[in-house]
């Protein structure tokens, strides 16, 4: 069963945005493996607590991703 674990920040994708992803990524695992696939992908959209991940060891929060797409 292909699967597919999304983290995302808290608050940032809309209801929308998420089905899309959904959508387009399963349609990425039947692109790569066949349509066979489509009735078994599994596609989980995490949404991560603001501050609840970090890269470059810096913890992330909305406002930083904000302020860097300003």
């Amino acid at each position: 069963m292909p699967f597919a674990n999304l983290k995302v920040p808290a608050g940032t994708l809309t209801a929308e945005q998420k089905e899309d992803l959904i959508v387009k990524v399963t349609d990425l695992y039947c692109d790569t493996f066949g349509d066979a696939v489509r009735d078994n992908t599994m596609v989980l959209v995490d949404e991560v607590v603001d501050g609840g991940w970090g890269i470059r060891g810096e913890a992330l929060t909305l406002a930083k991703i904000q302020q860097q797409h300003a």
